[in-house]
């Protein structure tokens, strides 16, 4: 028997994927087989699954609690923002095409069907079933056709509780708002509330719990502290970009922060590092003088970013830091920008067009429709030491400073530097989360690193679990799920 239940938020970013790892880990702590699942997702952060197909981050992390391999089922529809009114539609894993907003909202109905498919797949391997919503149910000019929240919850009859944030105020209006404008039949599927992210001592809410719960008719299923080690673990929200500056002292490393900033999750072991001091650097500000190193993440759309970059005046930032003789690495979009062109033929990411790039490396990109997704392990050639990583991107690079490829993929030579070495790039996604190679990367620089990342990860979410134990009517919640 197989049971299910799911989270939704009274909004975005109230903690909902970071609550569903922890339940997930803490039910697993319990003896039980647990598998996330989102139907609809929208991240620009991605993972790699083994079977080559890509998901929300955030699920690949709540897979990772349940101690299985991440799965396309997890995570079936997923949409990476191009611009401010379009993005990539990804279905069970694969890329389906481009949609703009409008035509998605017509649409999206249709998609019901692979969601249910993919439910219904991970539901037969498990004995409970973790469903996370998207944004919020109270969005009542998107219920129609809405395969996020309660559409899903009402297709396949997964009982729900809801979240609220106090962090942001007026929760009790969230909540009670939310009852107040759902109909009847979302209502009667939520089964009971939680509130998310309280400072202070929690039984001065008592009060609001018990009102809360009279307005509503919903039970508590608890109030839930702040925890301050979310940070320690991968973010999927370009919101939660701020949390992950660096609070260590000693290297510096500089990253502008971009619209369309993609796989951001690849800073999180550096921001970890307690001798290392990464700097997320926003828009209005210039790139910092006193940087050892200035790293250019990915990006879901290389060329708008790239004419981002120099409106901003970054790239006469860049070009002097490396007249200092300041090192700067691009991962994915932010290799291709280092080269002398990007070549968009096809208008993958728009119109067609070719552009100038910051002409640190002799390389030149084609951008073409088919991505490659792929999970690699190789060797840094000049430390010799091993890493793993993926590759979620859509383009070829070439030209003359890929003769100094400094990875061996499998024998297969990848990646790019200039005569100095000082810059370089490759398409290599997660590669600091390799304890070696982050180590031999920030030794070369004058600083150690003792850090094991990926316990870290593990305990952290061992901690999580313990915090929702602590905090949180887990039993209550596994007597409201429903057998799916």
């Amino acid at each position: 028997m197989t049971r299910a239940i799911m989270i939704q938020g009274t909004g975005s970013n109230v903690g909902k994927s970071m609550v569903v790892a922890g339940l997930v880990r803490a039910c697993v702590r319990r003896g039980m087989a647990v598998r996330p699942f989102k139907p609809q997702n929208m991240s620009n952060n991605a993972a790699v699954t083994p079977e080559g197909g890509e998901i929300g981050r955030a699920q690949a992390l709540q897979a990772r609690a349940a101690g299985v391999p991440p799965h396309v089922d997890m995570n079936p529809v997923l949409l990476k923002p191009q611009s401010e009114t379009g993005a990539q539609l990804i279905v069970q894993g694969k890329v389906i095409g481009t949609q703009e907003a409008r035509a998605f909202g017509r649409e999206r109905g249709a998609l019901m069907a692979p969601v249910l498919d993919s439910f219904r797949r991970l539901a037969a391997q498990a004995d409970l079933v973790l469903v996370e919503g998207a944004g919020s149910p109270a969005e009542t000019n998107l219920r129609k056709g809405d395969i996020a929240n309660m559409g899903f919850a009402v297709a396949a009859g997964v009982p729900v509780i809801l979240m609220g944030d106090i962090d942001r105020g007026g929760v009790i209006a969230q909540l009670v708002g939310s009852h107040a404008v759902l109909d009847d039949t979302d209502r009667a599927l939520i089964r009971g509330f939680a509130i998310n992210k309280f400072r202070g001592d929690p039984s001065l809410f008592d009060d609001g719990l018990t009102d809360i719960a009279h307005r509503t008719g919903w039970p508590s299923l608890g109030v839930l502290p702040w925890f301050d080690a979310a940070h320690r673990l991968p973010a999927e929200d370009v919101l939660d970009l701020p949390a992950r500056a660096g609070s260590g002292a000693g290297l510096v490393v500089a990253v502008p922060v971009l619209p369309r900033i993609s796989n951001f999750d690849d800073l999180d072991p550096l921001a970890a590092e307690p001798h290392v001091d990464l700097r997320l650097i926003q828009r209005g500000t210039p790139l910092p003088a006193d940087a050892d190193v200035i790293l250019l993440p990915g990006s879901k759309s290389t060329i708008s970013d790239l004419a981002c970059l120099r409106a901003e005046g970054w790239d006469i930032d860049i070009a002097a830091h490396v007249r200092r003789g300041g090192h700067v690495m691009g991962l994915c979009g932010g290799y291709q920008m280092l080269g002398q062109t990007i070549a968009d033929p096809a208008g993958v990411e728009g119109p067609a067009a070719t552009v100038a790039g910051l002409g640190l490396l002799d390389v030149h990109t084609t951008l073409a429709p088919l991505k490659t997704l792929a999970l690699r392990t190789g060797v840094d050639t000049a430390s010799g030491t091993a890493l793993t990583g993926y590759e979620i991107h859509m383009g070829e690079t070439t030209g003359p400073d890929t003769a100094r490829a400094w990875l061996d993929m499998g024998g297969v030579a990848a990646g790019a530097a200039n005569a100095t070495g000082r810059v370089k790039g490759c398409y290599l996604h997660g590669i600091f989360g390799s304890d070696a190679y982050r180590s031999a990367f920030l030794d070369q620089l004058g600083q150690r690193s003792d850090l094991s990342y990926d316990q870290m990860v593990d305990d952290t979410l061992d901690a999580l679990a313990q915090h929702l134990e602590a905090h949180m009517d887990i039993d209550l919640l596994l007597r409201l799920a429903a057998e799916v």
